[in-house]
């Protein structure tokens, strides 16, 4: 019953978040400040825009290094957030971002980075020096749909929340995969070399695309290119597809132990794929099977929200937690390979706000050119782990 009630609780906070979205489009989108007097921070300031909400609900659900070595972190609502080894400096509505809950990043091949928020998609396209606000324009990916066809826009007449965008891939070809709560879209830098506009197309809407199982690949929360190239899909809570595979010419369904809800994807060094099931575990796929991998090294926690690979192979696993003011009963999880391997040696090991941690709730994780591990938590909060001790920057 406890994991169920958990699943009523997210839910619950998404269908409160799609009413508030209404609101939130309402305030102002002018910048107060200027880029020159925007402070330089410490730690992660939080502004709490969304007064709707207790504190506890935000976090800082996901993130990336640049090619300069920055890291850059989405919040739920308080932005995006920059680091540059020294000090933070923070994005808002007030400096023009379409919305301040930032569900996804991704860095494209030429530099620019992209994030998908509850009312459309932001692109950062870097200039000389220091991020300034006018290095961020925001889109609504239906308002630039084009026809496949005829290569002419779509009309479009804007609604409120039906611009999520919840997953950002792009494929070795360069394309741009976009998961939406409308549908999947692709963006082709190379199709449009001239237009500083994004131009979309909806993938279901080539023709030549076998689709046996009527796939509507609506709320997709993770895509993924594996060493085939293939491209993989994660359904969300809503449609409950499962997982889903594009190999060029037909989509293939895929639900292990009748599974149809995932959170996210991540392709691992051996070129495995694993999936996180929030309340189910991770699975990972040969190319052959699913098999349930948590469970498989003896991770029992069944509300597990992040999941990352280092370098040295580890895996690390963000857990949700019980009470969401105290920290409850969460955690990381770091997973070791090679200690498995070796009598004695243990494999699994937990880290909690005791050790360092920033919160027990974990939703972000990644490594940095430093081999760094961040983890980005509830509360907003953000740490650092260098192997040693962490490193907290949230603001308390």
């Amino acid at each position: 019953m406890r994991k169920y009630t958990i699943l009523f609780q997210i839910c619950l906070l998404q269908l409160l978040l799609i009413c508030i979205n209404c609101k939130s489009q309402n305030r102002t989108q002018s910048a107060t400040t200027s880029d020159k007097s925007k402070p330089a921070l410490s730690k992660v300031k939080k502004n709490y825009f969304i007064t709707e909400y207790p504190q506890e609900f935000f976090s800082v659900q996901c993130g990336l290094e640049d090619k300069a070595g920055n890291m850059w972190f989405g919040t739920g609502g308080n932005g995006i957030y920059i680091y540059d080894g020294k000090s933070f400096t923070n994005f808002t509505h007030l400096d023009g971002l379409c919305h301040d809950d930032i569900l996804c990043a991704c860095a494209d091949k030429a530099g620019n980075i992209w994030f998908g928020t509850r009312n459309g998609v932001i692109r950062y396209k870097p200039s000389a020096g220091k991020p300034v606000k006018t290095d961020f324009t925001s889109f609504l990916i239906l308002a630039n749909t084009i026809s496949r066809s005829t290569r002419t826009k779509i009309p479009y007449t804007y609604r409120p929340a039906e611009n999520f965008v919840w997953s950002i891939y792009q494929d070795r070809t360069g394309k741009i995969w976009f998961g939406t709560n409308k549908g999947v879209y692709v963006c082709d830098p190379l199709a449009d070399p001239g237009s500083d506009v994004p131009l979309f197309t909806r993938f279901l809407e080539d023709d030549r695309i076998l689709n046996k199982d009527n796939l509507v690949l609506k709320d997709i929360s993770g895509i993924a290119e594996d060493k085939d190239g293939n491209i993989w899909f994660s359904s969300g809570y809503i449609d409950q597809e499962g997982i889903c595979r594009y190999d060029g010419r037909s989509l293939t369904n895929f639900k292990p132990d009748g599974i149809g809800s995932f959170r996210s994807i991540i392709a691992s060094k051996t070129g495995d794929l694993f999936f996180l099931s929030t309340f189910r575990g991770t699975y990972r796929y040969d190319g052959k099977s699913f098999i349930n991998f948590t469970k498989q090294i003896g991770l029992k926690n069944d509300t597990i929200t992040a999941i990352a690979e280092d370098r040295t192979g580890n895996f690390w696993f963000g857990a949700a937690s019980d009470n969401l003011l105290n920290g409850g009963s969460g955690g990381v999880w770091r997973y070791d390979p090679a200690a498995s391997l070796t009598a004695g040696s243990r494999s699994l090991t937990k880290f909690t706000t005791k050790d360092g941690l920033s919160h027990n709730c974990v939703f972000c994780i990644l490594e940095d050119r430093h081999r760094n591990i961040w983890f980005g938590t509830r509360n907003t909060g953000l740490c650092r782990y260098d192997g040693r001790q962490f490193t907290d920057f949230t603001d308390r």
